[in-house]
This record gives C-alpha cells, structure tokens and sequence, in this order.
C-alpha cells in the first residue's frame, strides 16, 4: 500500500510509524484534503503484515463510521474491518469477541530495559488485570475496529478488560474539554499505542492541546494546573513570547502538520471572494432594533460568565437577522437581502457549468433555500445532523458520479468526512465565528481529486456583525499559528468593550 502513498503522505506514514516504534503518541494535524486517514490505514496494514493479531480501535463522530469502513475497504482490501454498532446487545456481543481475540494473542512478558527517562516521558497506563477468556473461534479475527464517540461513552464499561494494539482518535477535537465524561471515557480505554487525527487541535484555547496531549502521553505536558500556570495563562493573557515558543518546541516532535499550499503544487487554485448584500428598510429596521437590545443587555451584565450565555443567544438571533428575518419571526413578510443574493449567485453559477455546496449552520435557513430550490425547480441534495449516515454516503457518492447541480449542507454535519470534489464552488452562507470550521468545510471540496479551480464565495451583510465576525476570525488566529508552526477567539472570552464592537457598524 506504501507505494500507492504521495510523498508527503509516505512521510507522515513512517513518522507514525517512528513514533509507534518508540513507544511515543502523536498528532497527524495536516490541513483537511490532505490524507489523514490513508496514513493511518498504512499503519494499520504495516501492523499486520508484521505479524500483529491484536485488534486497532478508532473511535470517530459518529457521521464519519461507514467512511472509515469504506476507506479501509478501498485502500487495504486485505485488512478486515468491523463498525461497532447497532443495539446495546449487538454492540457487547462483538465486545466479548474483540476480548476475546486479544487475550488468544497476548505476548509473553518481557523484562523492561527503558531508562526511567524514557518511561516517563511515554504513555501508557499499566494495564488492568486481564480476565480469563475462551479461545477465539478463527472467524473472530479483526484488524479494525470503528466506533463513534458517543456509542463509546455508552459503552465504556465493556471496554474494561479490552487491549487495543493502536487507538487512533479522529476529530480528535472531540476530546478537547478534559472534565467532559467523553474525554474520560476514552482516556481509560488499554493500548499499546495511540495516534489523534485533527486539523484544529486547538479550535479556542490551549487546554484542548493538553488534553489531547493527555490522551497520548499523560504527564509529558504536566498536570493541567501546572501547564495552566507555565503556559496557558502567560501565553493567553500576556503573549509571552518566550512560553509560546517552549511549548512549540516540546510538542513539535510529537505533531506533524502540513498544508496543502506546501504539498499539493498539483492542486487547482482556490479563490476566495466575498458577495456583500445590503439590508433594505424594513430588515434594517429589524436588525437596528435587535442591537439595540443587545447593547443594552451587555451594558447591564458587564463582564459576567454566566451572562455570557445570554449575550451568546442574543448575538445568535441578530446573526439570524442577517440571514432571513424568518428564523426569527414566525410572520415576517419582507425580502432578505442575503437570501436573494444566494439564489442569484446559485443561478448565476449554474449558468456557467458549476456545481455548488451550499453551507450553512442553521439547518432552518437551508430548509429555507431547499423550499425556494424547489419552486424553481432546481434539483439538489441536502445534509443535514438528521440525516442517516448510509443516506450521506450514497448522497456524496450520487452527487460526484451525477450532474445535480446544488448540495445543500449544514455546516456542523458537513464539516468533516465528506468528499465532494463533483463541486468547485463553495458557497458560504454565514460566517461562523471559527474560521478552522468554515475552511475545513471548504476542503469538501478543495481536496485531492479535484481537477478544477474551486471559487468560494462568502455572502455578507454589509454593515452588520458579520463583517466585524470576518475581521474577528482573521485577527484571533493568531495563537494557533505560532505554536503549531489556526486558534479563533472563543465568544466566552471577549470583553463587553469587544462585544460591543461587535455591533458597531463603522
């Protein structure tokens, strides 16, 4: 399989497999479109061709399980994979047989030669005491195991006596609050060895690097309250030069993260451009009468955390405003300015012979543009968190074989895992305050195997919030950058003065 690898991918292939030598973990963090997941199926060959009979574990959202299957199933035939899922019965079923397939395969011990330097610095946990098991039948032998986060967290209690050879974490983002039961759930599960798959290891602060540095190696970058002290807080509050540096030279042996401006020279060029709508009177109306509140709001709370939650509903039904005046009122009866410029723009671009992925994080906003798609009989697809993931896959496979000319997408549930290079125009409906998500949708399309120039287009309400949100997303990013070598600005860390500028038009 090594061979049918592009360079850059054979690299992070035997960096993981360095890594996994010497007993490290690591994160695989290349831009979304570049790979990640067939260089971690080569691991997964490489294993067995060596003779491993222990099964690998990734543990994935739950939108992504059946593309794992199809992945591992189209470029490594010969390895058997299974998804864990269906009912609670089903699902321990399988369990008892992956425990049962382990504890046939368990290796002798062996006495431990590592410096106690080296065993510092490793993950591991000792492993729990093993139960005995009957032999496995020789059908009961799998290589890869998938299962998505939230059936583990159910699960978590079957996995107790269960050892894994590799774990890798996809979206590994998910795990980024270390106090959530998820994060505690998967960082119990036994292995030998453990990778984590994410473009944006740190989406809005630096504990969700430590966490996912938690998972790999616990202790390499302290407790949290330690790291909290020597480089959270210097770093977030005071930009300390010195401290961004130190971190980014102890995590950048163990974090490979290529772009593909850098690897993909034979990648179509993408071009970015942002369409600018304008209210009219009665919009205007509604969104100025909507920030007045929302001033007013933030000048009685101040600071508060607990209020911010509040501020953040309030932002949301502005952002709402902007988008269709509808989601918000049940009988509104005036135009909006940026749904009238999305329907031109979807138009005007199928004029041309293009295909388009439509994004937006109101799925209420594509049920909107699904309904004026239909009264023009324009035909189209749509994804939405609803919609079953064997219907995504067909739905993708459908549109890149077909000439349908429109996928609707909600920019949660399409962020990820898709890929729909039949498209080379990106539409973005609103802007969302993280730009890692709005690019990793973008790479839907932008990605390997695209053989034409990819437009995105960027609809924004002139003279609103979303202008100063796309400042927002440019000027925050700052953090990540220096020290992986992209982090926005959490909502829940701006300052009333910054909330305000928010709603500032000028």
């Amino acid at each position: 399989m090594e061979s049918t690898l592009r360079p850059y991918q054979s690299y992070g292939y035997k960096w993981l497999k360095t890594l996994q030598a010497a007993g490290f973990g690591g994160i695989l963090a290349d831009e979304m479109g570049l790979g990640k997941t067939v260089q971690i199926i080569a691991l997964f060959q490489a294993a067995k061709e060596a003779g491993n009979a222990k099964p690998s574990l990734v543990i994935c959202p739950a939108s992504l399980v059946y593309n794992w299957q199809e992945e591992i199933r189209r470029f490594a035939p010969s390895l058997t994979c299974q998804v864990i899922a269906g009912t609670q019965s089903t699902r321990k079923e399988m369990l008892a047989a992956i425990l049962a397939q382990e504890t046939a395969h368990l290796p002798a011990p062996s006495e431990n030669q590592e410096t106690p330097e080296v065993q510092k610095i490793k993950r591991g946990r000792k492993p729990k005491a093993q139960t005995p098991a009957v032999s496995p039948s020789p059908a009961a032998t799998t290589d890869v195991y998938v299962t998505s986060y939230d059936l583990l967290k159910r699960d978590i209690t079957l996995y107790d006596q269960v050892h894994f050879h590799t774990i890798v974490l996809d979206e590994a983002q998910y795990i980024k609050n270390q106090k959530a039961a998820l994060t505690k759930a998967v960082k119990g599960i036994q292995s030998d060895h453990r990778f984590a798959l994410t473009g944006t290891p740190i989406e809005n602060k630096l504990a969700e690097l430590w966490s996912i540095f938690d998972y790999l190696m616990p202790g390499y970058l302290f407790k949290y309250e330690e790291f909290q002290q020597k480089f959270e807080t210097p770093i977030a509050k005071n930009k300390d030069a010195e401290k961004v540096n130190r971190l980014r030279h102890m995590v950048a042996p163990f974090l490979l993260r290529r772009l593909k401006a850098d690897v993909l020279k034979d990648l179509p060029p993408k071009l970015e451009e942002v369409r600018y709508a304008r209210f009219e009177d009665k919009q205007r109306e509604i969104y100025d009468g909507q920030v007045v509140k929302m001033k007013h709001l933030i000048s009685e709370v101040g600071d508060s955390g607990t209020d911010k939650i509040q501020i953040f509903a309030e932002l949301m039904r502005i952002r709402q405003i902007c988008c269709d005046p509808s989601l918000l009122l049940e009988d509104y009866k005036g135009g909006s300015a940026k749904r009238a410029a999305c329907m031109e723009l979807i138009e005007s671009a199928m004029e041309g012979g293009h295909r388009m992925l439509v994004f937006s994080q109101f799925v209420s906003m594509l049920q909107i543009l699904e309904e004026e798609l239909k009264e023009k009989k324009i035909p189209y697809y749509m994804i939405t968190g609803s919609t079953p993931k064997e219907k995504r896959i067909r739905m993708v496979r459908d549109f890149n074989d077909g000439d349908v000319p429109v996928f609707l997408i909600s920019l949660k549930a399409g962020g990820t895992g898709l890929n729909l290079t039949g498209a080379d125009v990106v539409i973005h409906y609103d802007p969302w305050w993280n730009l890692a998500v709005q690019n990793q949708a973008t790479d839907r399309a932008h990605r390997i195997g695209q053989k034409n120039q990819v437009t995105v287009y960027k609809i924004i309400v002139k003279d609103t919030i979303e202008e100063k949100i796309m400042k927002l997303q440019e000027s925050k990013k700052d953090l990540a950058d220096a020290v992986l070598s992209g982090e926005e600005s959490s909502l829940f860390s701006l300052s009333s003065d910054e909330l305000l500028e928010l709603l500032d038009p000028s």
